[in-house]
């Protein structure tokens, strides 16, 4: 239980962060790029290339080749599974109840016949996964995009993505319920599917982070143009210049 009275303070503070972290910036428009601590941000990304080249890729690559695709498929399904609640409740929060109403009995079929989401009737029935995140959530409640940020290990984020995974962290049911060891099923399940993943997009990884002429810039451009997409941005807000500011000193 003192998990559960914890939660509104804790909801409440994030919700006060996303406030302060995109208030200062309501007046920039999501078109472009707004990334006034690149300096910090690059130092971050460099360092999750160091933790990607000598942790993640020569895991994944031990990972992939060991591990058939089938059973990498269904770690990955199970993963993509414990992962719905979450869907659900910010389907709620967006007042998509249509949207909820599928995610729920996606949940209740694949956790029943699929043998806990490790395969997907589901899907055969036309009952597709909707993700949701709060950082969708808060764009939908009107918190701007916010300064553009590399997070340790996660890789780029804004700010107001950065609030929204906090909440959905701390609204993960199956943290907040489960007791020790089981609390952290999901978080194991999500490693070991990005090692899955590392390793099933490998090429196109490998060419952003070392092939590219600017892999930060890259990187950043790519994430901002697709999170942009999965908001429902129009057309002229989702085209970032990958480099618009890479010789700007010229």
């Amino acid at each position: 239980m003192p998990v559960f009275h914890r939660i509104p303070h804790v909801l409440v503070l994030l919700s006060a962060l996303a406030v302060t972290a995109c208030a200062s910036d309501s007046a920039v428009s999501s078109k472009g790029v707004y990334d006034p601590h690149e300096a910090e941000n690059r130092g971050t990304h460099q360092f999750n290339k160091d933790v990607d080249t000598y942790v993640v890729s020569p895991l994944s690559d031990g990972y992939g080749t060991a591990i058939p695709e089938g059973v990498r498929d269904g770690v990955s399904r199970f993963s993509s599974h414990l992962g719905l609640p979450n869907d659900i409740f910010n389907n709620l929060f967006q007042g998509e109840l249509d949207t909820a109403a599928q995610n729920t009995g996606r949940f209740l079929l694949n956790t029943v016949v699929g043998f806990g989401g490790v395969f997907d009737p589901a899907s055969d029935i036309g009952l597709e996964r909707v993700q949701a995140d709060f950082g969708q959530t808060l764009h939908v409640w009107g918190a701007a995009e916010g300064p553009y940020v590399e997070m340790p290990f996660f890789g780029p984020s804004t700010s107001r993505d950065v609030v929204g995974f906090g909440v959905d962290l701390v609204l993960d049911p199956f943290f907040v319920v489960a007791r020790d060891p089981q609390r952290y099923i999901g978080a194991v399940a999500y490693i070991v599917d990005s090692f899955g993943k590392r390793y099933k997009y490998d090429a196109t990884i490998d060419s952003i982070l070392y092939e590219s002429e600017d892999s930060y810039v890259q990187a950043r451009s790519l994430y901002l143009q697709n999170r942009r997409y999965e908001l429902g941005l129009d057309a002229t807000d989702l085209y970032v210049d990958v480099y618009e500011d890479l010789y700007e000193d010229f």
